[in-house]
């Protein structure tokens, strides 16, 4: 992994990901056995995490990565901190520094801010998702959950569904999805899917029926409400009706496919809760490979110089 932050995977080659991936297998296997943690990858270290959105799976799965290597953990509660006074998210984190912390994790809605803080500070940065720009470990937790389900990645068809245009994790997914061979498509409404990401590889489902059919993975996104202008997005019952994996839709998949999301669902409008709870489904196993990925990462910054803490 190139440079000392980790804010994206756009430039990553497949031998970059690769590495990652190896670490977070092997870390996997470690986390199924408590007995062995906490290791001491990251002892004396201190990662602060600085969010300024809301994150629920991503937040935790950062902090139990570095408490497992570890590590200790600070999270700064931005409604309670400075930040409310006036004070800029960048005397925020010069702030953290002085105070001797080893690493911060960054979230915001802005595209930007995490390289803007990594130009800026002698510490590691991780982009733990910014704006509609890229969230660079949720792709890794992919990528291994897809990789641990086909043995590979060179050569498998990725169907990317839904709102394409707002989504972080799309654009990270198709920059690294590309780099280690994947074929990527991508499906939703005509307003959700940018044409222009045709120019980084990515081809445009011309039937959604006949591209779930040569899918090996269907990666469903997320309705970003939050994210969205108005006009752009048809009602959720239209959405429903013509993207919406429901068990029609199951049906039509190959023996092999599976469906991934990064979370959280909107049950009953990106996927029907059949859907979520069927054997195809690998939602679970996304957030338990987070930790794993999580851990891979703050070694590759962070850890004392060890290839893996036995």
């Amino acid at each position: 992994m190139p440079g000392k932050n980790f804010l994206g995977t756009y430039g990553l080659t497949a031998d970059e990901i690769g590495d990652l991936l190896e670490a977070a297998q092997h870390y996997s296997a470690v986390n199924n056995d408590s007995a062995l943690l906490p290791l001491s990858v990251l002892r004396g270290k201190m990662l602060a995490l600085l969010f300024f959105e809301p994150s629920t799976r991503t937040k935790l799965s950062f902090e139990r990565a570095a408490r497992n290597l570890g590590g200790e953990v600070v999270e700064l509660q931005t409604g309670a901190s400075s930040v409310v006074k006036g004070e800029s998210v960048l005397d925020t984190a010069r702030t953290l520094q002085a105070m001797g912390v080893d690493a911060l994790v960054v979230r915001h809605a802005a595209a930007g801010v995490p390289l803007f803080l990594a130009r800026s500070l002698d510490i590691p940065v991780i982009n733990a998702g910014d704006g509609a720009h890229e969230h660079p470990t949720q792709t890794l937790l992919d990528l291994l959950t897809i990789r641990q389900e086909f043995g590979r990645l060179e050569g498998l068809t990725v169907l990317l569904l839904g709102d394409i245009r707002h989504s972080r994790v799309a654009r990270s997914n198709l920059y690294a999805m590309r780099a280690c061979g994947m074929r990527v498509r991508l499906a939703g409404p005509p307003t959700l899917v940018p044409e222009e990401m045709t120019s980084l590889g990515a081809e445009l489902a011309s039937d959604l029926d006949s591209s779930l059919r040569e899918a090996d993975v269907v990666y469903v996104l997320r309705i970003q409400h939050e994210r969205q202008q108005g006009g752009m997005l048809p009602s959720l019952t239209e959405y429903r009706s013509l993207y919406g994996i429901d068990e029609r839709r199951l049906a039509l998949l190959a023996d092999r496919a599976i469906i991934m999301h990064p979370g959280p669902i909107n049950i009953g409008v990106e996927l029907t809760a059949a859907a979520y709870a069927s054997a195809r489904s690998r939602v679970l196993r996304q957030v338990n490979n987070g930790v794993a990925v999580r851990m891979a990462v703050l070694h590759h910054l962070l850890g004392t110089g060890q290839e893996f803490d036995s």
